[in-house]
């Protein structure tokens, strides 16, 4: 697998990867490659700055999956990197992409997003107030700049979703990440069906939408799932 990630052919290159990876889905795991990343930590290093997004996209759930059992060795991975190759930075964005919706202020800061946003949220609805199963809600909010210079933000929301037992347990859906100037205000909005998937099912109840900023809640808003 080293010796493919050198290859010409960027279908080889993947497979190195992709066939590397500890958790891939639908299949078995790589118990001694979860244990000890630095089993494939070379083949990694060899496809870093690849010029195909194909490989580039393999690389970055590799080191994602990683960062489930290893996030401190990812951080330190990512963190001696040159991000200036626009390659390479395109995987470390996705490769943390799990540990920035977490708020780990280690993957914020190799964003540039480290610091706690100085941003006001205003006008934040969840619309319909009620719902019904396979149909849509709409969130928008926007987002006023406290600061007197630019910053760096990386806009999430989660849904607490209402599970089988009457609690709740939280997703993080990602939503952007950009430059806010100073007293700039910048509105977001998405759409998102409330339907059942093979991995997650939906129960009726109240579910609260909380909107994060660099890792942090600065709002919340509610609707209702009837039957």
């Amino acid at each position: 697998m080293q010796q493919w990630s050198l290859d010409d052919n960027e279908h080889v290159r993947r497979l190195a990867s992709e066939g590397s990876r500890p958790r891939l889905p639908w299949s078995f795991r790589l118990a001694r490659v979860q244990a000890d990343p630095r089993l494939c930590a070379s083949i990694l290093d060899n496809l870093k700055a690849d010029n195909s997004l194909y490989v580039r996209k393999s690389v970055a759930n590799h080191l994602n999956d990683i960062t489930k059992d290893h996030p401190d060795w990812v951080l330190d991975v990512i963190e001696s990197w040159s991000l200036d190759n626009p390659h390479t930075a395109w995987i470390a964005r996705h490769a943390l992409r799990s540990l920035i919706k977490q708020g780990n202020t280690r993957a914020l800061t190799i964003m540039g997003a480290g610091a706690r946003a100085e941003v006001k949220i205003q006008h934040l609805k969840v619309e319909p107030a009620v719902i019904r199963l396979g149909e849509r809600i709409n969130l928008s909010f926007t987002l006023q700049s406290m600061a007197s210079t630019s910053q760096k933000l990386v806009v999430d929301y989660a849904i607490d979703y209402v599970k089988s037992a009457g609690h709740s347990a939280a997703k993080v859906f990602k939503l952007k990440t950009f430059t806010l100037g100073a007293d700039e205000r910048h509105t977001v909005l998405r759409r998102q069906h409330i339907r059942d998937m093979t991995t997650r099912k939906h129960y009726p109840g109240q579910h609260t939408v909380h909107v994060l900023v660099n890792g942090e809640r600065l709002a919340s808003s509610e609707f209702e799932l009837i039957d």
